[in-house]
């Protein structure tokens, strides 16, 4: 009965945690997009040292949409207007892997230690990504997608913009709900009742080979970072390894299946397939640095 009875109060506080966390980071991420437009973003890209270039399309995919599949567009319309092809790629990678909310759930569930490796790891991976698909020519394997603009004379909104960003915060937060609770419920019951010895047998720390399997079996389950992370938290808590968690965590986020889809329709296969290994060769690389480190 106490175990039950913990589990509903651990339910309770990480689900209300949460909902205040993804209200406030959506609200606040909602009102910089309202300022950095497409073409400034463009403009931003095109920078007279290259290395600049990568740093600030790395940048600008941090503090840019919350999901892989909402980059997608963007993307299209960066390289449909001309944008270089390397920093693009780099907001690519880093879209949906550094977002303010992963950073911010990284930072809630994890530490601030695991979650400043992380970042500077996927940073300096979402840079090299884009300079390695630059050199080798992949820009010719983008497809002719042309992107329909928006009519530039159309009157802007007069609502004032902190309103137009609490509902686009509450418009995110409604899709993702079911997300949320999914991975409240779950890691609540593996913190209470999924004994420890069994996490330790089947995925410990000292398992090498639960990272590269946790990097692949991300991709088609598509597994949301507010599922992922409180799920992740109480199996590392139980002693699952933390790079194991830290592998599922990139290879959901950064190639999900639905990801996958949609760029075929903007890449031709073989960068496709470039992009899905890359993410795979991220996923694993980082796990395995952040497992030795820690």
């Amino acid at each position: 009965m106490s175990s039950f009875i913990s589990f509903i109060q651990q339910f309770l506080f990480l689900f209300l945690e949460l909902t205040v966390l993804f209200i406030v980071i959506s609200f606040m991420v909602s009102l910089i997009q309202q300022k950095v437009t497409e073409e400034q973003i463009k403009e931003i890209l095109h920078r007279p040292n290259k290395w600049s270039g990568y740093l600030y399309g790395t940048g600008l995919g941090a503090l840019t949409p919350f999901c892989s599949c909402s980059t997608i567009p963007i993307l299209a319309g960066l390289l449909s207007s001309k944008a270089p092809f390397g920093p693009s790629m780099s907001f690519l990678v880093a879209s949906p892997l550094l977002n303010p909310v992963i950073v911010i759930l990284l930072w809630t569930f994890l530490g601030w230690e695991i979650t400043v490796y992380y970042f500077v790891i996927v940073w300096i991976f979402a840079m090299v990504i884009g300079f390695v698909w630059e050199k080798f020519g992949f820009r010719t394997l983008v497809k002719d997608v042309r992107v329909r603009r928006k009519d530039s004379t159309k009157v802007e909104s007069t609502v004032p913009k902190w309103k137009l960003a609490l509902q686009d915060a509450w418009e995110f937060f409604i899709p993702v709900l079911p997300f949320l609770v999914l991975g409240v419920f779950i890691g609540a019951f593996i913190y209470n009742f999924v004994p420890e010895s069994f996490i330790i047998q089947v995925a410990g720390s000292d398992k090498p080979w639960t990272i590269p399997i946790a990097s692949i079996i991300g991709i088609p389950m598509y597994i949301r970072a507010e599922v992922m992370l409180p799920i992740g938290d109480a199996l590392i808590t139980k002693g699952m390894g933390i790079g194991a968690v830290i592998a599922l965590l990139i290879g959901g986020a950064g190639a999900s299946l639905p990801e996958v889809v949609l760029l075929s329709k903007l890449f031709k296969r073989k960068l496709v397939i470039a992009f899905v290994l890359s993410i795979l060769f991220v996923a694993i690389s980082t796990g395995f640095m952040i497992q030795l480190i820690l």
